[in-house]
């Protein structure tokens, strides 16, 4: 019930939030609309395409495999609708070292195929269509259609859109706060890498243990990583990925000088998204590790907190 509820709060914000944001700002000119229904196009394909692969495959990970290379695309047709100006082009790298990044995370684990429709599923899929609330079958392809292939699609192309801001004001040339967002945002990118290659390396040594047929020890035998930038925050790839998007949008502040524009849709949706991915993979670890709950108590769910106090999340919230 936790899961659907969740996915109607992100749809009804989907629907709501673009619509009172949009009342700040101006609104869009005839070349950014070209290149919005461009977009949107793109964004169609891309939904109908995840839908279809993912019920004829039964792997609804079609979305995870282009959630890193879509931003990208869309990114560069905005910067060819904006004549690759410098501030177009600085955006569309800034996003392309992101997804070229996350696309290899990606890859090592075994996300992309020659068969292009296979691929490693997500675990948390499975475990998600054997719950209650997506029985009989025909509920979770409606959930497939309209939140896996569609919100998710729609919401990768809103966080790119402040791109489309910046497209609006291009006359207004690049300055030092454009160089400081730049850096902000490769400061989230570097946490995000850090995060990944820590887990990845802690994940790959557990499991060579595992299939070797090893007695687990030491900090493996506690199932998950706890350790590096793991012991000052549970998620803090996610808290990466959450910087980034949020930097990029400042971006759009920058050009229009408005510091509310109605493109901040893309980072709070991803925000909320983010909560509620946080809390199924929680719920999923602490069932399966007898230490996790301690460690929820012990540490910040995504923003480190100086030590010696206690996160009021941890103490109020059940995950």
């Amino acid at each position: 019930m936790k899961i659907l509820q969740t996915s109607i709060i992100l749809i009804f914000t989907l629907i709501v939030v673009p619509i009172f944001t949009f009342l700040f700002g101006i609104p869009l000119g005839p070349e950014e609309w070209e290149a919005l229904v461009t977009l949107m196009k793109l964004c169609g394909v891309a939904i109908a395409y995840c839908f279809i692969v993912g019920e004829l495959t039964q792997n609804n990970s079609q979305v995870d495999k282009y959630w890193s290379i879509l931003p990208i695309i869309y990114c560069w047709v905005m910067a060819y609708y904006g004549d690759f100006s410098p501030r177009m082009i600085l955006m569309a790298s800034l996003v392309s070292a992101w997804g070229i990044r996350l696309t290899y995370n990606f890859a090592r684990k075994g996300a992309y195929r020659l068969k292009f429709w296979e691929g490693e599923e997500d675990y948390r899929w499975e475990i998600l269509r054997k719950k209650p609330e997506f029985q009989p079958r025909w509920k979770w392809t409606l959930f497939n259609l309209f939140f896996i292939s569609a919100y998710q699609n729609i919401l990768i192309l809103l966080f790119t859109l402040p791109m489309l801001v910046a497209f609006q004001f291009d006359g207004v040339p690049l300055g030092w706060q454009d160089l400081v967002v730049s850096c902000v945002l490769l400061g989230f990118l570097l946490l995000e890498t850090i995060a990944d290659e820590q887990h990845w390396n802690y994940q790959s040594n557990k499991w060579k243990l595992i299939r070797e047929g090893k007695l687990l020890h030491g900090d493996f035998a506690k199932g998950f990583l706890d350790k590096g930038l793991w012991a000052i925050s549970r998620h803090p790839n996610y808290l990466g990925e959450q910087g980034i998007w949020l930097s990029f949008y400042f971006f759009s502040v920058i050009a229009s000088g408005q510091l509310l524009n109605w493109s901040i849709v893309g980072a709070l949706l991803l925000l909320i998204l983010f909560q509620g991915s946080s809390n199924f993979s929680e719920e999923i670890s602490a069932s399966k590790y007898p230490g996790y709950s301690d460690y929820q108590n012990r540490v910040p769910r995504f923003i480190p907190r100086p030590k010696g106090t206690t996160s009021p999340e941890n103490e109020t919230q059940p995950i």
